[in-house]
């Protein structure tokens, strides 16, 4: 099924599998539809948790198996897949650089807190665009000491790190049968693009419904083609032609201002969650996923006999960033 996949060393930083519960409470609150289910990244016990250490167990075996002693990557301020490359970075005794766009706060909180405590050390620029030629930088300085630095693009949004749910997916499909959907936070396009690869390996048609958290549907699909391309390079042999067929959905009709920017609907989806299912959401990513499955289930766009699967990818150290 996996192709060379099957093949890519990995680091377990948590146990397998991530709990699927039941939305009862949020259906009856919806007032009935469809059977929804929730995928809880938010409780993998590493680092607290979340989509972006499925892909860090791929990713930093990579970086071992390529001898490097530091590793480098960039985000926001609070960045969530920062906090995770910190966190394996401290466990596996390497390096971390973290390149970060936004001024230094003056009281660091939640995941900015994080990776101090972690021990990386924080280089800021202006921009999200500074942050890919830094990291070029920082990566040469590196060299320049005689160190062998290793670095992660955003997000670990890379083929290797959308590999990591390929087999997500397959997780999953031990746990209960193919749901109809899976709708999920999409931002850089890794997670979107395994999910797509790991139904079409896995020869479901599970729709996979990517609600984008800041950029563009344009952008966003090419984003996720891209990682796809790359998928299947990685997969190789004749099983990676079940990617050709991929249809990519990405709804960016959440997004509101822009990264990091809450919506009414999505401060919304974070106070139902709660109240109903006693679950946590970010502002940031799934609170914006949430706020759209909630609409669709509303807007009956999937019908009563439909199974459809929220995938909670974590981020909910978030909420204390204020």
């Amino acid at each position: 099924m996996f192709g060379a996949l099957s093949s890519l060393p990995s680091i377990p930083f948590a146990p397998e599998p991530t709990p699927v519960e039941e939305l009862s409470a949020l259906r009856a609150w919806i007032g009935g539809g469809p059977r929804l289910l929730v995928k809880r990244d938010d409780t993998i016990g590493f680092a607290f948790g979340g989509n972006k250490v499925r892909k860090m167990r791929l990713v930093a075996a990579d970086a071992l198996a390529a001898n490097a002693d530091t590793v480098i990557t960039c985000g926001g301020v609070q960045s969530n897949h920062a906090r995770v490359t910190a966190a394996a970075a401290a466990k596996l005794g390497l390096r971390c650089i973290l390149v970060v766009n936004g001024a230094p706060p003056e009281r660091p909180t939640a995941n900015a807190m994080l990776v101090r405590a972690l021990g990386a050390d924080i280089r800021y620029v202006a921009t999200a665009a500074d942050r890919a030629p830094m990291m070029e930088t920082v990566a040469s300085e590196q060299r320049y000491f005689g160190r062998h630095p290793y670095v992660i693009p955003l997000g670990a949004s890379t083929p290797l790190g959308a590999a990591a749910f390929v087999f997500a997916v397959a997780e999953l499909l031990q746990q209960i049968p193919a749901p109809d959907a899976i709708v999920h936070a999409s931002s850089s396009g890794g997670t979107q693009a395994g999910l797509l690869a790991g139904c079409a390996l896995a020869g479901v048609r599970t729709r996979v419904i990517g609600i984008s958290a800041d950029n563009s549907s344009t952008d966003l699909t090419a984003a996720i083609k891209n990682i796809l391309d790359g998928l299947r390079e990685l997969i190789g042999g004749s099983v990676a032609q079940r990617l050709d067929d991929v249809e990519i959905e990405v709804d960016d009709g959440f997004v509101g201002g822009g990264y990091g920017v809450p919506t009414e609907h999505s401060r919304f989806a974070i106070d139902v969650l709660a109240r109903t299912e006693a679950l946590f959401l970010d502002p940031t990513y799934t609170a914006k996923a949430m706020a759209g499955f909630i609409n669709y289930a509303r807007a009956e766009k999937f019908a009563e006999s439909q199974t459809i699967l929220f995938w909670h990818t974590g981020g909910q150290v978030g909420l204390f960033a204020s």
